[in-house]
């Protein structure tokens, strides 16, 4: 009798032993799946963008530049509290049926992606950092991902030293939406002589080629006023 009852005790200890170790693989997966979530909410590098509105699309890229898509009327409020003082569009809409505070500027640079020269892109740059002297500024296209990508990746590269790769990492992951619209925006970011636009951001010409239309044009204006 002592026996059977000894044998039914290591039976029943066997079958304990034999549940907890099923057990055990699924309890390391439900205490993993927290942590797995951690480090996938890691994996946005901090100095991206960071999304602050999901409507507008709408990224802070540093304290004083923030890029969007087209905003509408809910957005001036918004735009206000953020301090934002100049509106620079791409898009071949004007601001003016959305943006009505008279104290806000709006500057209008409309291009396409799939057509971009260095003059739209210097125009761009330039304008950002001398309306950045007067306050925040917001940069926006239609959708917020083509035109203000392209921008916003040479804006890093120019002025805050991120390499090509860098700024096409978070171009293509960082968020923006539309990874289908980006072709050409890539295709020219990544044959641009950043060199050359440097110098000609820093010397005030409106291209890097002396034969582009606007640098005639202003040879001829010069001309006209000897």
């Amino acid at each position: 009798m002592q026996g059977l009852l000894w044998f039914l005790r290591l039976c029943l200890a066997a079958l304990v032993l034999v549940a907890a170790l099923v057990a055990l693989p699924v309890s390391m997966a439900w205490s993993a799946a927290p942590t797995i979530q951690s480090l996938a909410g890691e994996t946005r590098p901090q100095s991206w963008a960071e999304p602050l509105d999901e409507r507008f699309n709408l990224y802070r890229i540093q304290p004083n530049l923030y890029r969007s898509a087209l905003p509408d009327n809910e957005a001036e409020p918004m735009l206000k509290e953020l301090g934002v003082t100049t509106v620079i569009n791409f898009y071949q809409r004007s601001d003016s049926a959305w943006l009505h505070d008279p104290k806000m500027r709006q500057i209008h640079l409309p291009f396409h992606t799939d057509r971009v020269d260095d003059t739209d892109v210097i125009a761009a740059l330039r304008s950002i950092r001398q309306s950045q002297e007067l306050g925040s500024v917001l940069i926006h296209c239609k959708h917020g991902q083509n035109r203000t990508g392209l921008i916003a990746a040479l804006y890093r590269i120019v002025y805050q030293g991120w390499s090509k790769e860098q700024a096409l990492a978070e171009m293509r992951g960082g968020g923006f939406g539309g990874e289908q619209r980006l072709d050409d925006a890539e295709r020219y970011l990544q044959q641009v002589d950043i060199e050359q636009l440097k110098i000609a951001l820093e010397g005030g010409t409106c291209s890097t080629s002396p034969l582009a239309l606007c640098a005639m044009k202003a040879w001829i204006v010069d001309m006209l006023k000897v």
